[in-house]
């Protein structure tokens, strides 16, 4: 695909633009076509209007049209759930898939320390997959991965072979996690929302997919955010350059490795469905 697309960009913040120390509240990103981009647009701002973590005094909406880019397409990382009990289960299990991913004990205990105290944190953290090093020197701003969406119709036959996880958060999350590890540079990625309502996580990988964590933090924490887990050695400018300015289209087709009711896909452990998708 070439031309014609845009990208549409939203972040807002409360008590002043970001790099005034405005407090980050909430982003969002879509890719569309020059006739969706009022829709679009409409979306993100409503968005920004109505999020749990604040009222929010600075919004930012970013419309470009990307110039001869081509565009990646990609399919999106399989999904399914781990059910835990408890917060403190919820990062062991964490823990070990980090692990079982070659991720080093010494990076795993970084990026969980990173994200338990992260409460303004902008954009992603890149770290050495093995010595847990910050790679991306961005402090607050971190990386802000963009220029990703869904195809239409593969949202369309996504969201009817996993009804009950087809919501907007999910929509978002998936493209993003699928687009990092589409990247040869990512390990893997540990993420948990900064929204105090929602306790849902996972940890990404190309083996593994989309593995969702029902309990990764408490209820009314608002700390957060994503960990890069990157490969050693990596060209981090490279990097970094994929993940924000590549445009990436996902496209499905549903195959028969999806479980009965579009819950989960077989081999990649336990599946189901929580109350908090």
């Amino acid at each position: 695909m070439l031309n014609e697309f845009y990208s549409v960009r939203m972040r807002a913040a409360e008590g002043g633009a970001h790099e005034q120390g405005g407090r980050h509240i909430s982003g969002g990103e879509r890719l569309g076509q020059k006739g969706d981009l009022h829709e679009l647009a409409a979306e993100l701002l409503a968005k920004s209007l109505n999020h749990s973590r604040g009222d929010c005094d600075f919004i930012q909406v970013v419309i470009e049209k990307l110039h001869g880019q081509e565009m990646k397409t990609i399919s999106p990382l399989p999904v399914s759930t781990e059910h835990v009990r408890n917060v403190a289960e919820g990062r062991e299990k964490a823990a070990f898939l980090l692990s079982t991913l070659g991720i080093s004990d010494e990076a795993i205990k970084r990026g969980l320390n990173l994200l338990k105290r992260s409460t303004r944190q902008r954009g992603a953290m890149i770290i050495d997959s093995q010595t847990g090093q910050r790679l991306d020197e961005r402090e607050l701003k971190g990386v802000r991965v963009s220029r990703m969406d869904w195809e239409a119709k593969g949202w369309e036959k996504w969201s009817a072979s996993y009804r009950t996880l087809s919501s907007s958060r999910i929509r978002e999350a998936l493209a993003l996690a699928s687009k990092v590890a589409s990247s040869p540079y990512t390990l893997a990625e540990l993420c948990w929302s900064d929204d105090p309502d929602y306790v849902t996580g996972y940890v990404a990988s190309p083996s593994i997919g989309y593995r969702r964590i029902t309990h990764l933090k408490e209820i009314g924490d608002s700390c957060g955010g994503r960990i890069f887990f990157a490969e050693r050695g990596c060209n981090i400018s490279a990097y970094i350059a994929y993940l924000e300015k590549t445009p990436v289209w996902l496209q499905y087709e549903p195959t028969n490795l999806i479980s009965e009711g579009g819950q989960g896909y077989e081999g990649l452990g336990r599946s189901g469905v929580t109350a908090n998708p």
